[in-house]
């Protein structure tokens, strides 16, 4: 793990990249940012977190770090020793977690236990859309206390790393290390309801888009050619046929912008409508 501190004193601030070394773009967003040599107000830690990982382009070595925290210092394992180093180096910390996915091209933000910190935080970052993960967000990094993730676009692309960049930067603005002011793009928030999980063997196709809602009776997905369909209307958060072994993706309700505290009758739009105005800031 590397950990790079930029200002002087003891940080209360972090932005982790590379938990999943199969995802870049933090790393080099991190790195792009460290060489401009930054003027700052107040201190942070850069962490690029599983290098092991990174330098292999896998997206972990001996178990996931993003479902081992806290993790275990005295694990055979190395990413459970890994997680617990990495919770005590975050430990105090607001937090900035920086991934990316194979399912969605547009930046947008995870969060659990949605409170204050967690919401100022969000409410400021260049993205399309909130997940909050509460209901499914065990041993991720989104539970530890004032911890919000994002995922910066299409896995091993420029955009992602450009995206995870801007993300950064608004970040580190909205947490007083930098000056300037945050985009203020007031996203969708969106609350996850349940995994879909796939069957092994089988072939899937997934038809529906994320973040656009899915009407009852309405074919999301197909397995061997077979429709999966909805009993009830959902929203789709990372649903690829693709992106994971055993996950198809999440289902969702939409909860409205961020900016009403997630009331639905106040704009029943997508996060898709929404794309342009988030990225223009």
């Amino acid at each position: 793990m590397q950990v790079h501190t930029v200002g002087e004193g003891d940080p209360g601030v972090a932005v982790v990249g590379a938990v999943h070394g199969d995802e870049p773009c933090g790393a080099r967003a991190i790195e792009r940012f460290l060489a401009t040599d930054p003027e700052v107000d107040r201190p942070a830690k850069l962490i690029v977190a599983n290098e092991r990982a990174l330098e292999r382009g896998v997206r972990y070595v001996e178990a996931d770090l993003n479902r081992a925290l806290p993790g275990d210092p005295e694990s055979d394992l190395y990413e459970e020793r890994l997680a617990h180093a990495l919770t005590t180096e975050v430990a105090g910390c607001l937090s900035l977690g920086i991934h990316s996915t194979v399912s969605y091209d547009e930046a947008f933000a995870n969060v659990a236990y949605l409170n204050d910190r967690k919401r100022e935080i969000a409410a400021h970052l260049p993205v399309t859309s909130i997940v909050d993960f509460t209901a499914v967000s065990d041993g991720r990094s989104v539970e530890l206390p004032g911890f919000v993730d994002i995922e910066a676009g299409h896995q091993g692309s420029e955009e992602a790393v450009d995206n995870a960049y801007d993300c950064l930067v608004a970040f580190l603005r909205t947490t007083g290390v930098l000056g300037g002011d945050p985009p203020t793009p007031d996203p969708g928030l969106y609350a996850v309801d349940e995994a879909i999980y796939k069957e092994p063997t089988r072939t899937y196709r997934v038809h529906a888009e994320n973040f656009e809602r899915v009407a009852p009776g309405e074919t999301f997905a197909t397995v061997d050619g077979d429709p999966l369909v909805a009993d009830d209307a959902f929203w789709p958060v990372l649903m690829s046929a693709a992106g994971h072994d055993t996950l198809l993706g999440y289902r969702s309700t939409y909860r409205g912008p961020l900016s009403t505290g997630g009331d639905p009758t106040a704009d029943a739009t997508g996060a898709a409508d929404r794309a342009s105005d988030a990225t223009d800031d």
